[in-house]
């Protein structure tokens, strides 16, 4: 159960989202008299006070990035074992969930959405940031088709490596690049290929792989195999496989 009051400041009014790295509250701002999301961090498998501490300060860095096209980090709030992000509250669905609900994206919607996420990983790069983690339920669509990549500061910023010393993964596996899945650094290329397989999934109504239980076995597959060919992309497909080129198989 959440606080009733984040860093004595933030009322919880209810939940609106949770994914694999921590549950999403609305809040009511009580300083700025605005609403806002609550992100929380921490209590989960493996986290240490060290982890915890290296997430704060990514949280924090990344509050730096100011881009239409990026979910804002306003605040960081630190209580117990738990990292608070408090973030920009955008009234929307994430990519998995507007094409579980409505289908496939249109080619045309796709390449809408997909340019103003690259719009703002491109800011991010610049600023020398890598997301690590882009996928549909990280890319937030609103009214108009207003398209924001969100948890900057959050995506793999328990550990520096793709795997735990325990072997779990902390990232997505699904939208991890052969490059990420053989356990290189990630790089501004790795954002481009995970938002490339996120165009696929927008576009074909599936994940570029074949889902597996076990995450080492997806992360092998990844690495030995050449992307999947898009069947529905239309005038998107060639820069699907461009972007989920990589040096070893090169562009098809």
């Amino acid at each position: 159960m959440p606080p009733e009051t984040i860093g004595g400041r933030y009322e919880v009014q209810r939940e609106i989202g949770r994914g694999g790295m921590g549950a999403v509250y609305l809040c009511h701002d009580r300083l700025l008299g605005r609403e806002v999301a609550a992100k929380q961090l921490g209590g989960l498998p493996g986290e240490s006070t060290p982890h915890l501490a290296r997430a704060l300060r990514e949280a924090r860095t990344s509050a730096a990035l100011s881009h239409p096209n990026v979910v804002s980090i306003y605040d960081a709030v630190e209580e117990g074992r738990h990292v608070w992000l408090v973030m920009e509250y955008l009234p929307s669905r994430t990519l998995s969930q507007l094409t579980r609900e409505e289908g496939p994206l249109t080619p045309a919607r796709a390449a809408h959405v997909g340019a103003q996420i690259a719009d703002g990983l491109a800011a991010a790069h610049d600023r020398g940031t890598v997301h690590r983690d882009v996928k549909p339920g990280n890319v937030l669509v609103g009214d108009g088709d207003l398209a924001k990549i969100s948890d900057f500061g959050i995506a793999r910023s328990v550990d520096d490596e793709t795997l735990t010393q325990t072997g779990m993964v902390t990232g997505t596996p699904m939208y991890f690049s052969p490059q990420l899945a053989r356990g290189l650094t990630a790089t501004p290329a790795d954002d481009v290929w995970a938002l490339g397989a996120t165009l696929y999934s927008a576009v074909e109504g599936e994940a570029p792989w074949p889902s597996q239980e076990n995450s080492l076995a997806l992360l092998v597959h990844i690495a030995e195999h050449a992307a999947p060919e898009p069947r529905q992309a239309g005038p998107l497909a060639p820069v699907i496989r461009r972007m989920m080129a990589t040096p070893r198989t090169g562009p098809r």
